[in-house]
């Protein structure tokens, strides 16, 4: 595997020497500073290759492997009138970034919230800090900070009066704490949806439900895998995080058949899938070491990190926190296993990319790193740890074979 990290640009306070250090040589970034849905230029991705590449001359040298993320617009989303010109947009920066050598490229299509946690620094037994989500917590936000229309329906009983008696005992602190946390915008934008905007959004979706969003994805992917096909660029969907409905948006990325349905809406490679095992480790009927197996060929990059889930007594509730790299729910000596394979099964077929791009997905805040300013799930010293710990397992695993 390609050992990479993610880096948020300039104002990241984790930087790229720190990267060089953790043992990497792929960086996985994006141009944040450009708008969702403009252009990105070839001048805007060379600066950044640029800079990432300065003291590549004096030390181990480092390159832009992997966009995350090139955004999708909410136009294309909701099949709004001026999507195809969003995507004409999408097509021409994938054109800018294959000519500056980018071919790889994390998306994602969850509706408008990337990733949706209800605390940011839960404590772990060893006093590092972790990122969790709490079923009735969030229905706390929903029902009764947000308070969403017809939110209700969405939750059991049980749950709505958990819910309810917990709002009653919380603190103008710990209500606007929570707020901020389910709010938080995309990573490394440090911004967050006010009320008034984010209850919009969600009003834009009512008419779009399962099945329309799933065709509004494979209508985009049809016209932009294709030509990804032709520039040698690979794209690759995230999947939905958590991997379940939420706030009456449908998710359509959660579960093996919703990727291989996606699949087969677009057979080309170049409509490949980022392999998120925290993501789809969520959920226990997601068999991670099978569908490494399964999907390998259209695994283009991957996410390693380990979710536990928490027992809970109330009905349709989930709660799990990030765990360590090697422990949680997830088997990762069986799925790095399978990746390895993959990657070896590509070798002797004589591909061209046989290297698949991994970052080890979020870390705890730990040690000096609790001290220090840093993105949620994007500390130094934790995403350290868990690199240390899955190139452990990729050395063991390949010398077995």
């Amino acid at each position: 595997m390609q050992h990479t990290m993610r880096w948020f640009g300039p104002a990241d306070p984790v930087p790229l020497m720190t990267l060089r250090q953790a043992g990497c040589t792929g960086v996985v970034t994006a141009l944040h500073q450009i708008p969702v849905g403009d252009e990105w230029s070839v001048e805007a991705i060379q600066e950044r290759i640029a800079l990432i590449e300065t003291d590549n001359d004096r030390y181990c040298p480092l390159h832009w492997s992997v966009v995350e993320s090139l955004p999708v617009h909410e136009a294309i989303k909701k099949a709004l009138p001026e999507r195809d010109q969003y995507i004409a947009t999408y097509r021409a920066s994938l054109r800018n970034l294959a000519q500056c050598g980018i071919k790889t490229v994390c998306y994602n299509f969850m509706p408008v919230l990337d990733w949706s946690r209800t605390n940011l620094s839960f404590e772990m037994p060893d006093g590092s800090r972790g990122l969790r989500f709490v079923w009735e917590d969030f229905a706390v936000f929903d029902l009764f900070i947000l308070r969403r229309p017809g939110a209700v329906a969405d939750y059991d009983p049980a749950v709505v009066e958990a819910a309810r008696q917990q709002h009653a005992t919380m603190s103008d602190e710990a209500i606007t704490a929570l707020a901020n946390t389910v709010l938080l915008g995309l990573p490394g934008s440090g911004e967050a949806f006010s009320f008034d905007s984010f209850q919009a959004r969600l009003d834009e979706y009512k008419a779009i439900g399962d099945t329309q969003l799933r065709e509004n994805l494979y209508y985009f992917i049809r016209e932009v895998a294709p030509l990804a096909q032709e520039l040698g660029v690979r794209l690759c969907i995230h999947p939905d995080d958590p991997p379940m409905p939420l706030l009456g948006l449908p998710r359509v990325v959660s579960t093996e058949a919703d990727i291989a349905q996606l699949f087969a809406a677009c057979d080309v490679s170049a409509n490949g899938l980022t392999f998120c095992t925290g993501s789809l480790g969520v959920r226990a009927d997601n068999d991670l070491p099978g569908m490494a197996e399964r999907f390998g060929s259209r695994i283009h990059f991957i996410h390693l990190r380990s979710t536990k889930r928490e027992p809970v007594d109330l009905p349709g509730a989930l709660t799990f926190h990030e765990a360590d790299h090697l422990t949680g729910d997830v088997d990762m000596y069986a799925v790095v296993r399978a990746l390895v394979l993959e990657e070896q099964r590509r070798e002797q077929a004589g591909e061209s990319v046989t290297a698949i791009p991994m970052r080890p997905d979020h870390g705890h805040q730990m040690m000096d790193d609790l001290t220090k300013t840093t993105y949620p799930g994007y500390s130094a010293i934790g995403r350290l740890r868990g690199l240390a710990e899955l190139r452990g397992i990729e050395l063991g695993i390949r010398r077995s074979l």
